[in-house]
């Protein structure tokens, strides 16, 4: 048989030889490096006999597919761990995550601490004893003989998820001294192929995600391929800690989550209440520049106006109860603002020359999301979309989706993200739409991306079922990725509310139409930009920019009128009035992450000077004159252009 190398070079082995063989024969080098192989695009063990031809790719731990061999493999070593520990426990699922893996796991009790530290420290000794892992494969009937004590397993068995275990009357497991666990593969070789590891936290999960069934108890895991790797996650685990918007929040007397209010919702303190003014007032700016018309809608709808669009077929579950008096039609809040615009665009004849017709919108919007997903800010019931909508013909396409990527690339870079990529999702298997509309917006998503010149992956039939979309990652300060901006094209709802313009020919089109959110949910964007900022925002964002600190009570007056400077220039300073030491006023300042604080006393009052420390400097420097302090600052606050 013929195995293509990723060089073009084809090797022709023998049959039965395995993806150990094939990478020693390439390189000693790359044989000890190897912990899989790749033939035709399935991952297979380095001990397992290669059966066919194809293109082969040996796999190492410095790429993603052998990061997530090396995590899943983890996962099954801290199984085999927590069943040595704890008799009587049973197992469920370990997939591997983003940057690690988890466990869920039946006990009598909760996993404690002192639980977490035996359970890596017997997950050390099994590494330590470099258990090969061999593949099994059996017959669903003798899977269900061996896995019996384990009930979880055997409902994987039963339901045969090929995502968990290899499907038809086939199941596949992995045997280590004793150990079993059913499992796709591949696996490292053995345990002593795990270079370094950690185990986390643990958590309480429901099986399958359903709060009606079993509660477990998850633990999470990381492992890496190195110490280095695993201590640079590590520390940015622990500024992620530092930077969480839940904590944050509070602090900087943002925002909080009263519990009398409900889960998943948020009130705005005053300082909270200036960011997010500031940021819906950008976004305000932004749409009205790039041509978009101001709507208003009301936050609920006749139980028919959702049926009509489908979200009472396809987004029931996530959708608030319906609400209903005697003789009255029946309602619902409303979960998305979509189908609001489009009874804007139906509310009269359109003509093309009144396309592109673009629509755009703060509003408030409510979703049930189950308490386990909930997560401050970034995961919320009731939140605030920037949605717009644009209806356009088949000619505008192009050039309005171009359009809109100029403005979530300036909506991004002017809240100081410049390092971002965009996710190209295009027809999945179970589609609507005309099959020529969706062939027209993917090849206009790509060339609109190029043309930007904005790097971009395609995620093969990963798009919605009514419309291709972009969706465009941002990296933040510490190098995570977020999912913010959204452009989707749409063919289910101006086919469900018949939309109609008039073409060239006095003959009635269809239009497409565009949704688009930069921010996507301004009470999510903020959270992302508290976490990007770390509470220290750029002066032009932050909700108090200038601290005023007078030295004793008799410099009070000297300061509240160095404030009125401040604020004729545009500034929001304040003043800090309190009985507290002139330090304690600046630890506050410093604190609460002002960008500048300004010091005044005997000096600055008869010299009209101020003492101006910016945040991050060691000191103040002292005897800047008012002017010029007030200048430099107020340049320093332009917001972006």
């Amino acid at each position: 048989m013929d195995l293509r190398l990723p060089d073009g070079k084809v090797l022709t082995p023998d049959a039965g030889v395995t993806g150990s063989d094939v990478a020693r024969e390439i390189g000693p080098g790359l044989a000890r490096a190897a912990v899989a192989v790749k033939v035709d695009g399935a991952e297979i063990d380095l001990t397992r006999p290669i059966a066919d031809g194809g293109d082969f790719e040996v796999i190492t731990l410095d790429s993603p597919q052998g990061l997530q061999i090396l995590r899943h493999s983890t996962a099954h070593v801290m199984a085999q761990a927590v069943l040595d520990l704890f008799p009587g426990s049973t197992f469920a699922i370990g997939p591997p995550i983003e940057d690690g893996f988890y466990y869920d796991f039946e006990v009598a009790e909760p996993f404690t601490p002192d639980d977490l530290e035996r359970i890596e420290q017997r997950m050390r000794e099994i590494v330590a004893e470099d258990q090969p892992f061999t593949r099994v494969a059996m017959s669903r009937e003798e899977a269900l003989e061996v896995f019996a004590d384990h009930k979880f397993k055997v409902e994987i068995i039963e339901n045969v998820d090929p995502t968990e275990v290899s499907g038809g009357d086939q199941v596949t497991a992995y045997r280590n001294d004793g150990f079993i666990d059913l499992c796709r593969g591949p696996h490292l070789p053995s345990t002593g192929r795990i270079p370094t590891f950690k185990v986390l936290r643990s958590s309480g999960a429901y099986w399958r995600g359903d709060q009606d069934r079993e509660q477990l108890q998850r633990i999470y895991g990381t492992a890496w391929a190195s110490n280095g790797d695993l201590g640079a996650y590590l520390h940015r685990l622990e500024e992620a800690e530092k930077r969480d918007h839940r904590r944050l929040g509070p602090e900087l007397d943002l925002y909080s989550f009263p519990e009398e209010l409900g889960s998943g919702l948020a009130v705005w303190h005053p300082k909270g209440g200036m960011l997010r003014k500031l940021i819906e007032d950008h976004s305000r700016e932004l749409h009205q520049r790039f041509g978009f018309d101001f709507v208003v809608t009301p936050h609920l709808g006749k139980s028919d106006l959702w049926e009509t669009s489908g979200h009472l077929d396809f987004y029931a579950e996530s959708m608030y109860p319906r609400m209903q008096f005697d003789g009255d039609p029946s309602y619902h809040v409303k979960p998305m603002n979509c189908p609001f615009h489009v009874l804007v665009y139906r509310s009269q004849g359109r003509s093309y020359r009144d396309l592109p017709m673009r629509l755009g919108e703060l509003g408030g919007v409510y979703r049930y999301e189950q308490s386990g997903v909930i997560h401050g800010l970034l995961r919320a019931r009731g939140f605030t979309q920037d949605d717009s909508h644009t209806f356009c013909t088949e000619e505008q396409v192009q050039g309005e989706l171009e359009h809109h990527i100029d403005f979530v690339v300036t909506w991004l870079r002017n809240f100081g993200f410049d390092d971002f990529q965009a996710e190209l999702s295009t027809k999945p298997e179970k589609a609507i739409g005309e099959a020529r509309r969706w062939e027209v917006t993917e090849k206009a998503l790509a060339r609109a991306l190029e043309a930007k010149n904005v790097r971009y992956r395609i995620a093969e039939g990963e798009g919605a079922f009514y419309g291709p979309k972009i969706d465009f990652h941002v990296k933040d300060a510490i190098g995570r990725l977020w999912q913010c901006s959204t452009i989707q094209l749409d063919f289910n709802l101006p086919d469900r509310f018949e939309l109609e313009y008039t073409g060239a020919g006095n003959v009635a089109e269809k239009p497409y139409m565009i949704h688009c959110a930069k921010a996507g949910s301004i009470e999510r964007f903020t959270g992302i930009l508290v976490e990007h900022y770390a509470g220290a925002f750029p002066m032009w964002l932050a909700p108090v920019q200038v601290s005023i600190v007078p030295v004793a009570d008799r410099h009070d007056e000297y300061a509240l009128m160095v404030k009125q400077r401040l604020a004729d220039a545009g500034l929001r300073a304040e003043v800090d009035l309190s009985n507290e030491t002139v330090g304690d006023k600046i630890r506050r300042a410093l604190t609460q992450k002002h960008p500048a604080v300004i010091v005044v006393g005997d000096d600055d009052v008869e010299n009209s000077t101020v003492g101006l420390r910016l945040y991050g400097e060691d000191r103040d420097t002292r005897g800047v004159p008012l002017i010029e302090a007030s200048n430099r600052l107020t340049e320093m606050a332009q917001r972006p252009s």
